[in-house]
């Protein structure tokens, strides 16, 4: 549950502070990024139909930021039985342990501590993440790391419901 003033999570009755939900908006310069799209619709409509076109040219490439940027956009959802990030499914029944990921070691753990089979699901605007620990011998994946602006949270919250 978020507060209306603050944006910062209430205390939930299972006292982990992580509501069950989470949607990875992009930041706002990401979506600044997306500018030249919507200035080079415009650009490349112009000679051809005029204004009229250039603003049928912008509408079409602010469209297609939209459109990336909300497919960018996906939803960390931790139930009683499974944790789902965008369409991925883990059974809570096969995650052994959870290590919290702060901004300043992020690196390390997507760089040279990365094991190349692990499942990623991070977004670079988001600095922390959690790592989630595997016990399934079915899944090569050893674990999974999952940005998220509440990884103590989060991780407390796994951990309680495993």
């Amino acid at each position: 549950m978020q507060t209306a003033s603050r944006g910062t999570p209430e205390r939930t009755p299972d006292g982990s502070g992580w509501d069950g939900r989470e949607r990875w908006w992009p930041a706002v310069t990401t979506w600044l990024s997306w500018l030249p799209a919507v200035v080079g619709g415009a650009l490349v409509a112009l000679p051809v139909w005029g204004g009229r076109g250039a603003l049928v040219g912008a509408l079409l490439g602010a469209a297609l930021a939209v459109g990336v940027l909300l497919s960018m956009a996906w939803t960390v959802e931790l139930t009683q039985t499974h944790l789902r990030v965008g369409r991925a499914r883990l059974p809570l029944d096969v995650v052994s342990g959870v290590d919290v990921i702060a901004a300043r070691e992020r690196r390390a753990a997507l760089g040279p501590g990365l094991d190349a089979r692990a499942h990623l699901a991070v977004r670079s605007w988001i600095p922390t993440a959690v790592r989630i620990h595997l016990d399934d011998p079915a899944d090569p994946a050893p674990y999974w790391i999952v940005s998220t602006r509440r990884p103590r949270r989060l991780a407390e919250a796994i951990t309680r419901r495993r």
